[in-house]
């Protein structure tokens, strides 16, 4: 399974720190950790992707638009080291 670096693992907290609306850090969340069950909404998880396209140059195809792909930490850092292979 394809990972990012942690600098890049440090990048996507950094997004859900400014685009998810989490009451808690995402540095406090283990990379495991359920988003959603931590106060990740649908409607800030596209502002989470849209933000995560920008910072890492992706498109998210429409195959990962799904809410398993934004649901850890772990998810996004492997639907990104997907894209950016």
């Amino acid at each position: 399974m394809e990972t990012l670096n942690s600098e890049d693992v440090a990048r996507v907290r950094d997004v859900l720190d400014k685009f998810g609306k989490l009451p808690v850090s995402a540095a406090d969340l283990d990379s495991s950790a359920d988003l959603y069950d931590n106060g990740l909404t649908s409607h800030a998880s596209v502002n989470v992707m849209i933000a995560l396209e920008d910072e890492f140059d992706v498109e998210f195809p429409d195959t990962m638009l799904q809410k398993s792909t934004f649901g850890s930490v772990d998810a996004i850092a492997a639907a990104l080291a997907q894209l950016t292979d």
